[in-house]
């Protein structure tokens, strides 16, 4: 498609609950099939390592230094080596090409992707169609997904901001799950990176957490290529506790079909959002047919979402399910849309690394 578009990334615009499920590499990866290529290791930088570098990244974030974190200027991504520009102003979502609907299908045919995308397993499943919520509306119906979903709160180039994350099982039971321009962006690792679980209108119920480690994809790191942009966080244990023991975590799965129902969650702080409260949006995934190979669905989150979880097979009434995709970045003349990346085996590794590190 000879299109010019542009892209917005939700860089703030622009985190073991029962019945979790932790899907093994063997379960979650082709069964059978020949051995994958290599993947190349993700990147990773220390951050906060040591009991007194943690103390003062958690004494820095006062009441007033949440409340006042904002989404940044959008500085968006790259793909295959050029730097797409552009940021989400009404006048861009006004000038959408005609060719392109407001809304995307809601899951088209249910295909599960076939043979498209490399690394893609499994038949798809048929869930029960569920109502669709597309205008971002607050998550009002409790479960475990208001812990292990929280706020992440960074130093980037000087200026406070906030994304989104999601707690997930994991061998260290400190793994935090985001998007990868959430730990770095414009060739810098942000700094004093905090997770705080269950935010909700200032309050911090489970307190603040540090990350010790940040790690992305080496796709992301080198060139902020948008198909990669995922990232995780180890955070060190609080007051003796580790992440997962204190608030639960979901499950995460890798090399899964497209096209399946799911459920986005996230704090949006940008208009007419400003971040206090877990806000979602459900329906069926669509692939993305401009300039990525990353899944969407219809949803009107906005910046400061970014890195919040995807879940498959989301029950509302406990609030479990198994993550598979975060919010990443819109089209700056499609609104309407979140595009989130395809879980393969590059996310794969970086969870990996994540949750093999050791949580000091």
């Amino acid at each position: 498609m000879h299109r010019t578009a542009r892209l917005v990334p939700l860089v703030p615009l622009l985190a073991l609950a029962a019945g979790g499920t932790l899907l093994s590499p063997a379960a979650a990866g082709a069964a059978g099939g020949p051995a994958a290529p290599a993947t190349p290791a993700p990147v990773e930088r220390e951050a906060a390592g040591t009991g007194t570098e943690q103390r003062v990244v958690r004494r820095y974030w006062t009441e007033a230094r949440m409340e006042a974190a904002r989404p940044l200027d959008a500085l968006a991504p790259r793909k295959d080596g050029v730097r797409l520009t552009g940021s989400a102003s009404a006048a861009q979502a006004a000038a959408a090409p005609s060719s392109v609907p407001a809304t995307a299908p809601d899951g088209a045919d249910g295909g599960g992707g076939g043979s498209a995308a490399a690394g893609r397993t499994g038949a798809p499943s048929a869930p029960a169609r569920t109502a669709r919520a597309v205008d971002g509306s607050p998550w009002t119906r409790g479960g475990a997904v208001t812990g292990t979903a929280g706020r992440v709160f960074f130093t980037y180039r000087g200026r406070n901001a906030s994304c989104s994350g999601n707690a997930v099982t994991s061998e260290n039971r400190s793994t935090v799950i985001t998007a990868g321009h959430c730990v770095k962006m414009g060739g810098a690792f942000h700094t004093n990176w905090v997770f705080v679980p269950g935010y909700d209108r200032g309050e911090r119920p489970h307190g603040t957490w540090v990350a010790t480690a940040l790690y992305t994809t080496p796709q992301w790191n080198n060139a902020e290529d948008i198909d990669h942009d995922v990232a995780a966080a180890v955070v060190a244990p609080l007051d003796g506790r580790h992440l997962t023991d204190v608030v639960g975590g979901q499950g995460v799965a890798f090399n899964q079909a497209r096209r399946r129902q799911m459920h986005a969650f996230g704090y949006p702080a940008a208009a007419p959002y400003d971040g206090s409260t877990l806000v979602y949006c459900s329906g069926r995934a669509f692939d993305d047919f401009l300039m990525s190979r990353d899944l969407g669905l219809n949803c009107d989150m906005t910046g400061g979402s970014s890195g919040g979880p995807w879940f498959l097979d989301f029950d509302e009434a406990t609030g479990l399910g198994t993550l598979n995709s975060v919010n990443s970045f819109k089209y700056g003349f499609a609104s309407g849309w979140m595009l989130g990346p395809y879980f393969g085996v590059e996310a794969q590794a970086v969870y990996q690394a994540a949750q093999g590190a050791e949580a000091p």
